[in-house]
Parts: structure tokens; C-alpha cells; sequence
């Protein structure tokens, strides 16, 4: 604990003080930095000045100890993270409470929140051997565009509570990564900034719908002039869900930090809640709760951009998004935040990629923590897969570093995936190399003759009965 009086009055500073200035106007404008916070308090010294600054009627600003530990993480530190728990754990400790109940939490008992990651397990991987993958490229092409393995960073809001650099920082780790990175609409850097800090990046809008149709059509229009490829709407949010812990925190942004894709009212409407969620308050007043299907034929006529549908949970609904134009959806529960008891995003996806056809591409979201999930949901029929929450506990750790860390995680065990089941590209990855558990656990009876013949595969089968379950066996020379 050391007290940061303010900036130009340091003499020796601590080394990560550096590193602080460098992102104090990006997080704080000019306001002066005059004390560290622990907890609710700082040094007194600090204290006693801000008093004087105080009476003057001067901006100054506190930093949470908090963002002062995520600067100590060094690139070594990051690098020691091997798994996608390391930086969950490392992050739920430093972030403040009311920001980590924000990040990871969910809607009611936080019954699907938990199911969208003990769904994955529920998969088991059928690997194929003797296959050459010597050589193996993760490489694949989403509307149009090639990117370097079919994982991506979802749209996720208000970064700048996680680090001070915030969107910026996880648009550049998505660059560097030859990803692509999704900005949500209620963010705390705004389009024209995460343009410019990623230029090189293949950057998506995800948008909302607001009453005044003006604000919706002001953010299409930047979005566009900015570089942005596709817009991405979401479709699941008439109003948040029953988010108890932030009602229960009161939450709503901090003060320092406001919504920069808006001007005036609308950019700091989180901050005045009289009481519950700021958050559930702010959509409840401004997101226009009214939108049906023929609304997607009104944002389609005020844009050229590619239009995605986020938040499809049945086949219903991803056949009437091929109706009304969309050029590709995402498969999501939006990370359980919404309603509660609702299926994994995994256990939806089969039903809907089998409905869907390949007319258009079919995405999905929500508890992948692992490599092999993302082999699990190409297997089911995602041509791409988003995180979110594991790029917010990137972001924590280490700023652009971290979230760049959490990328090669996801990277290496999608490798290791693909090189131990037999694949050497995405196209390798076949439906029949992913069956659910409960495929393993049908008696004789239940497991009918069409589905003892594999497809895709040279030779003659018949079945053996093993223990009461029955398995297709290859006869191989002799019978």
C-alpha cells in the first residue's frame, strides 16, 4: 500500500505506476489519481488532501487497489496460467464484489448458469486414429472472412470495470490472435475508439434495439463508417432477467466509468437507479420490449452489413431467422442470465443445425471452458464458437496480455482436440465423432438396426451385445 498523492507530485514511483499512467487518461479522462482504495478506505494522507480538493470543486479520482493488483501480472505470471480455471480463479479473487457478482452470475437459482458448463461434459469425443495429423490447421472462413481458428470473443459489456483499458484491450488480443472480437453496445469504450485501438481486426456490432429508433439507427450508421463487418442482435432481451446478486448490490456502473457509445443522458442513465439493478432499470426504460420478427425486415433495410441473430434456443426460431434474411445465428441463452431452467446452449444446438441445414452459418455460446468443448460444438454443428466470460477473466489478470493468454489456452487444447480425434481441419470434424452419454447407456432394446450402421466408413458391420448394450464392430477379414 503506498500513497499516490498525485502523479506529479511522485517522486521514486512504483514500477507499475508506469504502466498506470499510461492508461489513467484512456480509464479516467484528466481527473487527478490522488489515493489508492482498500476496501473503503485509503491513506490518510490521501484523505486529508482530498478534503482540500474537495473545497476547490476539483475532479479527482481514487483508484481501487484492485486495478493496481491487476497491473503486477507479469506476461511470466500470465504465461503460468495453463487452463482456463487459472485466470476464473485469479479474477474472482481481485475484482471488487459488486463487479465479479456483475461478471458471473446469472438469472434466478443460477440453475442454467451452472448446466451450460456440466453440459459439455454430458458429450463424450469418438476419436478416429491411424489419420495423418502431422500437419494441422485450425483455420476457417465465417461469412467470407478467414480467421485463424473457429473461436471468437463475444460480445461482453462494460470491460473498463475489469481493466482500464477495457474493449480496447480484448479487440487488440482478438487481432493478434486473427479472431474475431464483438463489441457490445453498452460498453466503456465506444465504436470509434475500438476501431482505432484494433484497427486490423475483424470486428462485429452487437446491437440492441432501443425505443427511439433514432439512437438504434445512429449506432448502425457508426458502427458501418467504422469498419465493422456484421451487426449481431440480440434477440433474447425484451428486458434483463432476474439478475439477483446485482439487485441485491445495487449495481450500476462506476462513477468514473460511463457508456461511451452514447452522449448525455444515455451514457450515465446506469448510474441513477433509485433502487434494485441500474442495470435492469436502464434496459427496462430504453430497450424496446414490443420488437417481433417483422422488425428484423426494418434493421435489414437500414444496412448493408450482414445481420446475425444472437440468442436462437429452438429450431422454430432459427427457421424463421432464414425466413426473415438473417445471414447467420447465434445459438446462445445469452450465459444463463436471462431465464432460468432454460437448456445449455450445447444441448440445444444438434436439433437446431439439423433443422437449419446448412442454409446459413449456425454459432453458438455460453460454458465453454475447454478446448474439447469447442471440438464438442463443431462436432454438433457450430461452424464457430464465442467466449465471453473467459475473456473478462483475461482481461483482469492482465489487460490485453491476459485476454491474449486466455486465446492461446483455447488454441492449444483445440489442437491437442483435433490432433487426438483424428482431425487436421475443421472440415475433419464430423457429426458422428460427438455422441451424447446417454448413447452408451441404451439397452439392446432401445438402440434400433438403422443405427448400428456407421456412415462415412468402408466395410461390412454387424453388432455385438456386450454387458446388455449393443456396439457397431467392423468385421475385418473374418466373420
Amino acid at each position: 500500500m503506498f500513497c499516490w498523492k498525485c502523479v506529479s507530485k511522485v517522486g521514486k514511483k512504483p514500477d507499475n505506476v508506469n504502466r498506470i499512467e499510461k492508461v489513467r487518461n484512456i480509464a479516467y479522462g484528466n481527473q487527478k489519481i490522488l489515493g489508492i482504495l482498500r476496501g473503503r478506505t485509503f491513506h490518510a494522507k490521501a484523505q486529508s488532501e482530498t478534503q482540500v480538493f474537495r473545497k476547490r470543486r476539483t475532479s479527482i479520482t481514487l483508484i481501487h487497489e484492485s486495478i493496481i493488483t491487476q497491473t503486477r501480472v507479469t506476461n511470466t505470471m500470465a504465461e503460468s496460467m495453463i487452463c482456463i480455471e487459472d485466470f476464473e480463479k485469479y479474477a474472482l479473487k481481485h475484482l471488487t464484489p459488486s463487479v465479479r457478482d456483475y461478471y458471473n452470475s446469472g438469472a434466478g437459482e443460477m440453475f442454467s448458469l451452472k448446466l451450460n458448463v456440466e453440459a459439455f461434459k454430458k458429450y463424450r469425443i469418438r476419436p478416429r486414429f491411424l489419420r495423418n495429423v502431422s500437419k494441422r490447421d485450425l483455420t476457417t472462413t465465417i461469412l467470407g472472412e478467414r480467421i485463424s481458428m473457429p473461436l471468437g470473443v463475444a460480445p461482453a459489456a462494460m470491460q473498463r470495470m475489469a481493466h482500464p483499458e477495457g474493449e480496447c484491450a480484448n479487440a487488440r488480443a482478438a487481432q493478434e490472435a486473427g479472431t474475431i472480437y464483438i463489441l457490445s453496445t453498452i460498453s466503456t469504450s465506444s465504436i470509434e475508439e475500438v476501431a482505432e485501438a484494433a484497427p486490423d481486426a475483424i470486428k462485429w456490432f452487437q446491437l440492441y434495439i432501443y425505443k427511439d429508433r433514432n439512437v438504434t439507427l445512429n449506432l448502425v450508421s457508426r458502427a458501418e463508417r467504422a469498419g465493422f463487418k456484421a451487426l449481431l442482435l440480440t434477440v433474447d432481451a425484451p428486458l434483463f432477467g432476474d439478475r439477483r446478486l446485482d439487485i441485491k448490490n445495487k449495481f450500476s456502473l462506476p462513477s468514473h466509468l460511463r457508456l461511451r457509445n452514447f452522449e448525455g443522458e444515455l451514457s450515465s442513465k446506469i448510474n441513477n437507479a433509485e433502487s434494485g439493478s441500474g442495470l435492469n432499470e436502464y434496459v427496462t426504460n430504453l430497450f424496446d420490449a414490443s420488437l417481433t420478427w417483422n422488425d428484423i425486415k426494418w434493421l435489414k433495410s437500414i444496412t448493408k452489413l450482414p445481420l446475425i441473430l444472437k440468442g436462437i434456443l429452438t429450431p422454430q426460431d432459427a427457421l424463421l431467422a432464414i425466413e426473415y434474411g438473417a445471414s447467420a445465428i447465434v445459438v446462445s441463452n445469452h450465459g444463463a442470465r436471462q431465464i432460468d431452467t432454460i437448456p445449455a446452449s450445447i444441448e440445444a444446438l444438434s436439433e437446431i443445425t439439423k433443422a437449419v441445414d446448412g442454409r446459413i452459418e449456425v454459432y453458438m455460446d455460453g460454458g465453454v471452458r475447454q478446448g474439447i468443448d469447442v471440438f464438442k460444438a463443431l462436432a454438433l454443428g457450430a461452424k464457430m464458437v464465442f467466449v465471453g466470460r473467459p475473456m473478462l477473466w483475461g482481461l483482469t489478470c492482465d489487460g490485453k496480455n491476459g485476454a491474449r493468454a486466455v486465446l492461446e489456452v483455447f488454441r492449444k487444447e483445440i489442437d491437442v482436440a483435433f490432433a487426438l480425434s483424428g482431425c487436421a481441419t475443421v472440415n475433419d470434424v464430423t457429426r458422428d465423432m460427438v455422441q451424447h452419454e446417454s448413447y452408451y447407456s441404451r439397452t439392446h432394446s432401445q438402440i434400433s438396426p438403422d443405427e448400428t450402421k456407421l456412415q462415412n466408413v468402408k466395410g461390412n458391420y454387424t453388432t455385438k451385445k456386450v454387458h446388455n448394450v449393443r456396439f457397431p464392430v467392423a468385421l475385418c477379414g473374418r466373420q
